[in-house]
C-alpha cells in the first residue's frame, strides 16, 4: 500500500487530546509530553502557556483548498501567529486547547495531516518550489516528491526510526530544497532521472550526502526510501538519541563508500523482494493559459508557460501578516489554477497567475520584503521554541530595522541564515552568512551571543558549509550587518561579486566585534 487515507489518523486523536489535557493540568512532566507530542505534529512553547500545530504541507504545496481551510482556522480560532517553515510547513503559534484539538482533526477533511510532524518521524517531504513551473528546470520533480510523501506516512508507526527523516526532492542544481544533504535526497538529471543521496545533513556534526546511486528511473523512487529506513535499522545508532540521525552512519559504516554498500545491501534486497513499489506517474501539465496581460517586477517570475507568472511573497522571517495571508486565500478562490508553493527559504510562490491576477497578487502582499536581506531566514527562535537558545526571531527583525535605518542598498547583503541554536533550523550552516545562538563571556558572565558562519553554499556541485568565525554579542549583530553592507556598497559592487573578491571581508569586518 502507497499511501494512507488521511482520515484514518483520526483514531488516534483521542490520546492526543488526553494528554494534551493532563500536561496542561499539571499532571504530566514537560519532558514526557514532548516526547509524546511530536507524534502528532505539535509542541508546547517556551514556558508551557500554549502550544504550536505543525500542518504538512507535502512537497510545498498548498492548494487553494488547503489555503482556505488555513484561513478558516484562523479566523475561526482567532490563530494569533503563523510560520512558514524551512522545511515548506506551515506553523500555527499560540494556540490553547479549544482551538488545537478541532484544527489538528478538521485539517484532515482537507488532506493536511500533522501526524509525524515532529518526533522521531519521517518530516514534511520537501520539493524544489517552482517545479512544474520554472523556465530551465531539469524535469517537474513534483510527482513523485508527492508520492514519496504519501508513501512515508506508512512508516510513521515504525520500529527504529531515525530522528527527523526528511526526505527532498531538486528539480534542478540551484538545490534549494538540499537534496545533496538530507536525509535522503532525489536530485534531477538533464535526462530526466535523479541522482540519490543518503546520510547528510546539518546540525550538530554536518555532513553532505553519500551519491548512493545514479540514473534512477522516477517512478522507482519508493524502493529507495524503502531501502534508507531498512539501512537505518540495520546500522543506525538508535539507541544513542543524540545520534540517531543517518548522517552518523557513516562513520558507522567506515566512511561515505562503506556507507554506500551498506545502502546498496538494503537496496539490493528491497529490490529482490518482490514487493512493488513501482508508480506510474508523468508531470500533469498546465492547463491554464495567458489571457493577453503581462507584468514585470522584481518580484515577478515568468513560467515556462507563456503568459503565466508567479509572485513572490517573503513575509519577514517567515511570519506572515494573518489577515494578508487570509485576503489571499479570498482572492485565489476566484483565480483558477492557481495555488502557493512554500520555499525552504520560507518565501510563498503564488504561481499560474495571468499578468492581470498576478498585478492584484503583488499589490496585496506589497506588506513582505523589499530587499534580497530582507528575505533573510530564521527559525521560530527562542522566545518559541523550548529548546532554543537564542531569539533568532529578534535578531532578524532588530537587523532589517537597523538595515533599513541605514539606508544600506539592496543587494550590498546577502540573504542571511539564523538559527537560534545548534540544530540548524534557520539552515545557518549553508548561508554565505549565518548566524547561531550562542553565548560569550564578558567580564566573566555569559552574554547572549550569535556565532558566525561565512561561505556556506547550497548550490549542486559546490556544497559547501560555512566556517565558523566566531561569537558576536546579540547587541552588535546589526551594528556589524551595517558595518559590512557600507562596505560592500562603496565599493559599488554587489554582494556575490565582492565576497568572490574578499572571501575574508566578512571575517575581517566581524574582528572588532569579535
Amino acid at each position: 500500500m502507497h499511501t494512507i487515507d488521511p482520515q484514518s489518523w483520526k483514531q488516534d486523536l483521542p490520546a492526543f487530546r488526553e494528554k494534551t489535557d493532563e500536561f496542561y493540568a499539571g499532571t504530566l512532566d514537560k519532558g514526557a509530553y514532548k516526547g509524546f507530542s511530536g507524534l502528532y505534529g505539535s509542541y508546547a512553547q517556551k514556558g508551557g502557556k500554549a502550544s504550536m500545530l505543525r500542518l504538512r504541507m507535502t512537497a510545498g504545496r498548498v492548494t487553494r483548498d488547503k489555503l482556505a481551510f488555513v484561513a478558516q482556522a484562523i479566523r475561526t480560532y482567532s490563530v494569533p501567529r503563523a510560520h512558514f517553515t524551512t522545511c515548506q510547513s506551515i506553523q500555527l503559534h499560540d494556540l490553547l486547547p479549544q482551538a488545537l484539538y478541532p484544527i489538528m482533526e478538521q485539517a484532515l477533511d482537507h488532506g493536511i495531516v500533522t501526524m509525524g510532524g515532529g518526533g522521531d518521524f519521517p518530516r514534511n517531504t520537501m520539493c524544489s518550489p517552482l517545479s512544474g513551473v520554472e523556465a530551465g528546470e531539469y524535469f517537474d520533480v513534483l510527482p513523485y516528491a508527492q508520492a514519496a510523501g504519501d508513501y512515508a506516512m506508512n512508516f510513521i508507526k515504525a520500529e527504529k526510526m531515525p530522528r527527523k527523516l526528511k526526505i527532498c526532492f531538486s528539480s534542478s542544481p540551484a538545490n534549494l530544497p538540499h537534496a545533496t544533504y538530507r536525509d535522503l535526497g532525489f536530485a534531477a538529471r538533464p535526462d530526466g532521472t535523479f541522482d540519490v543521496y543518503s546520510a547528510g545533513g546539518l546540525g550538530n556534526n554536518p555532513r553532505f550526502g553519500v551519491k548512493v546511486a545514479e540514473g534512477v528511473d522516477p517512478n522507482k523512487v519508493l524502493y529507495y526510501i524503502k531501502a534508507m529506513w531498512l539501512t537505518f535499522r540495520a546500522h543506525g545508532n538508535y539507541e544513542n538519541r543524540g545520534k540517531a540521525r543517518t548522517r552518523y552512519m557513516q562513520d558507522i559504516c567506515g566512511g561515505p563508500e562503506g556507507y554506500a554498500r551498506a545502502y546498496q545491501e538494503q537496496l539490493d534486497a528491497v529490490l529482490a523482494s518482490g514487493e512493488d513499489l513501482d508508480l506510474h506517474l508523468s508531470p500533469a501539465p498546465v492547463t491554464k493559459a495567458g489571457d493577453g496581460t503581462s507584468v514585470a517586477g522584481p518580484r515577478v517570475i515568468q513560467q515556462k508557460q507563456p503568459g503565466l507568472y508567479a509572485v513572490a511573497w517573503h513575509p519577514i522571517g517567515g511570519q506572515p501578516d494573518l489577515n494578508t495571508l487570509c485576503a489571499l486565500s479570498d482572492a485565489l478562490a476566484d483565480m483558477d489554477g492557481t495555488e502557493m508553493r512554500l520555499a525552504p527559504d520560507e518565501t510563498a510562490y503564488i504561481i499560474n497567475l495571468t499578468g492581470s491576477e498576478a498585478t492584484k497578487i503583488l499589490a496585496l502582499t506589497a506588506d513582505g520584503a523589499h530587499t534580497l536581506f530582507e528575505t533573510s531566514v530564521s527559525c521560530i527562535g527562542g522566545a518559541t521554541c523550548q529548546v532554543g537558545m537564542r531569539d533568532s526571531q529578534g535578531l532578524l527583525n532588530a537587523c532589517v530595522d537597523a538595515v533599513r535605518r541605514a539606508g544600506i542598498p539592496d543587494g550590498a547583503l546577502p540573504q542571511v541564515h539564523i538559527s537560534g541554536c545548534p540544530s540548524s533550523c534557520g539552515t545557518h550552516q549553508t548561508g554565505v552568512l549565518g548566524f547561531r545562538g550562542s553565548s560569550r563571556l564578558v567580564d566573566g558572565k555569559p552574554q547572549a551571543g550569535f556565532l558566525l558562519f561565512v561561505g556556506g553554499n547550497a548550490h549542486q556541485g559546490q556544497e559547501t558549509m560555512g566556517r565558523e568565525v566566531g561569537v558576536l554579542l546579540e547587541k552588535d549583530v546589526p551594528a556589524y550587518l551595517i558595518d559590512l553592507g557600507r562596505t560592500v556598497a562603496a565599493s559599488g559592487q554587489d554582494f556575490n561579486t565582492w565576497f568572490k573578491a574578499n572571501p575574508k571581508g566578512p571575517d575581517q569586518i566581524a574582528e572588532k566585534y569579535l
